[in-house]
């Protein structure tokens, strides 16, 4: 056999024997590892502890309104079952900082909780002050002139209170919304985890 003909397949065995050929630049998809400092974003232990401190407030106040008999029971115990709820929330969120994945899920069930807590109150609230109105013209005929005044100013400050209530429920409300759309990124309960687009710049071999 002709040498130069046994040179070349010997070259072309050679060639096939080499390491295969890989792109210079691959594509590829992969999960989001850093999709969890997403809820940091959300500022959830300010929001948090908001959350407690506005709703431990309403606790005090309504607990303060039941002990002196100037509020209705059957809207005082509600406000204080949902207040509590909010503060719960408010505790959760704060310890799902630790972005634990089961910490992050019971944030979010308990900011689901948190928004129904906050359409009752806002609920009661206004129930309260529609009763405040009636309040001391019903005993008008049994009190001094004195007297009757200083009901009026009780009635009107009470007024005052229970839309401030109102507006803060409505905070308290908005702020659960809040953290439960982060935590719903998070968690991704709603649709499946993003991917993102990897790009590996590989270096081409180096000829000897």
């Amino acid at each position: 056999m002709d040498p130069g003909i046994m040179a070349d397949e010997a070259a072309v065995m050679e060639e096939s024997c080499g390491p295969p050929q890989t792109p210079l630049v691959a594509v590829t998809f992969q999960k989001n590892v850093h999709r969890k400092l997403k809820y940091l974003e959300a500022e959830p232990k300010a929001l948090g502890v908001t959350q407690i401190g506005l709703s431990a407030f309403q606790i005090i106040c309504a607990s303060v309104f039941l002990t002196e008999g100037v509020s209705q029971t059957h809207s005082d115990i509600p406000m204080i079952i949902s207040s509590l709820l909010v503060v719960i929330a408010g505790s959760v969120a704060v310890a799902a900082q630790n972005l634990h994945l089961p910490t992050l899920k019971a944030c979010l069930a308990m900011q689901i909780v948190a928004c129904c807590a906050s359409i009752v109150n806002i609920i009661c609230s206004l129930i309260k002050m529609d009763n405040i109105l009636t309040f001391c013209w019903i005993y008008d005929h049994n009190f001094t002139e004195y007297t009757a005044e200083i009901c009026h100013k009780i009635e009107n400050a009470q007024s005052h209170f229970h839309a401030e209530c109102v507006v803060i429920h409505t905070a308290l409300l908005a702020i659960s919304v809040t953290l439960a759309a982060y935590c719903c990124k998070v968690v991704n309960c709603c649709t499946p985890a993003p991917k993102v687009p990897v790009i590996t710049v590989q270096a081409p071999p180096v000829q000897q």
